[in-house]
């Protein structure tokens, strides 16, 4: 019994269902535009996508949907946030973003605009809900990191999505980022750190090459960088040399603490999801930008994800 052929097969069968792999969801209701102030959130949903699974029943099931509950906890904690903006990670495309979007619109919370894309990584992809208009947004699928010098050459798995943003002091880019987790079966690179810094290299030698002049572009990085603060792969994402791109944030809950990931089953927990906010958009006034981790509701938090969203807050036309 070929159990393996099956299963490609059922993966191909659901991809041949998603379409091409970037598709937009076109917003059919009209919005209001951005203010003076944009809140623009980050959430690693945890495999909002067909995923092999062990539920609660102790069953196992392969390429099985997020649990009916988790998705409810979810849609309570993106209600919770009141964001213009929500970055994603990990959902399987354009269908299961299309399925999020309706089930919030059912319960009250309405995001006319959003946009999904896989890279790589076929199963789990970058997204963006928003209530607000959105310009361009683009999925940059062709980012290539190179590690152990140049003699290795390896996909960015998730990409890098772009959005840029309509506001009263101009447009705003947002970049959405997912790099790698720190599973593998590389043994020269435990816990894929250098993997992962490469990732963040070319990562930001792109939005080096959109925004020549991080000075006064104005632009934010967030995403799940399955690192901490101080790490090689956010210091690479935050200067090239001496040029600086954006400045780390720091963000605490209700109950003052740090971290956005929670390994339970060895009891880490560990701040992975992160914020940059370039010079243009703080002009050295660290009040133009500031970011939370949403901690409440918690019993709805801890069910949704093992993430826990980041939410930055950035003045769209800025004090100096």
């Amino acid at each position: 019994m070929n159990t393996g052929g099956r299963r490609s097969s059922a993966k191909l069968a659901v991809l041949a269902w998603m379409g091409v792999i970037w598709i937009v969801a076109t917003a059919s209701a009209r919005a209001a535009p951005v203010g003076d102030w944009m809140t623009v959130a980050t959430y690693n949903l945890q495999n909002y996508t067909l995923a092999d699974r062990r539920l609660a029943d102790g069953g196992f099931r392969p390429d099985y949907p997020k649990p009916e509950a988790e998705k409810k906890a979810l849609r309570a904690v993106i209600r919770s946030l009141d964001a213009d903006i929500i970055a994603l990670q990990e959902i399987g495309g354009t269908p299961f973003l299309n399925e999020l979007r309706r089930d919030l619109a059912a319960e009250g919370q309405d995001y006319p605009y959003g946009e999904a894309g896989l890279a790589a990584d076929e199963n789990r992809g970058l997204a963006v809900l928003s209530r607000v208009p959105l310009g361009r947004v683009t999925l940059h699928r062709d980012l290539k990191a190179r590690r152990h010098g140049a003699e290795e050459e390896a996909a960015v798995r998730r990409g890098l999505l772009e959005l840029e943003v309509p506001t009263p002091g101009g447009v705003i880019t947002v970049f959405v980022v997912h790099l790698k987790s720190r599973l593998t079966d590389d043994k020269q690179d435990p816990a894929a750190e250098d993997l992962r810094v490469a990732e963040a290299q070319t990562v930001r030698d792109r939005v080096l090459e959109l925004c020549p002049e991080p000075s006064v572009a104005r632009f934010v990085i967030v995403g799940d960088f399955n690192d901490t603060p101080g790490s090689r792969a956010l210091k690479a994402m935050q200067a090239r040399g001496k040029t600086e791109i954006a400045t780390w944030l720091d963000a605490l809950d209700e109950r003052g603490q740090r971290w956005t990931h929670a390994y339970t089953q060895i009891g880490v927990y560990s701040r992975f999801d992160q914020a940059l906010v370039s010079e243009g958009l703080r002009r050295g006034n660290s009040g133009n930008a500031t970011a939370r981790v949403a901690g409440e509701p918690w019993v709805e938090v801890a069910a949704a994800s093992d993430h826990r969203p980041l939410v930055l807050r950035v003045r769209t036309n800025p004090l100096p």
